[in-house]
């Protein structure tokens, strides 16, 4: 895992995810903008 930490103000929009997105809304299909790894391997 790289370190990775999803910010809810920020979101992840070049990965689809606007800002104020909650974490449990985002689709499983999502990867980590920075390693790639899929969302269900995140806690």
């Amino acid at each position: 895992m790289c370190g990775y930490e999803y910010n809810l103000l920020n979101g992840d929009p070049d990965n689809g995810v606007p800002p104020g997105t909650p974490w449990e809304n985002i689709d499983d299909s999502w990867l980590c903008p920075d390693c790639q790894m899929p969302k269900t391997d995140f806690e």
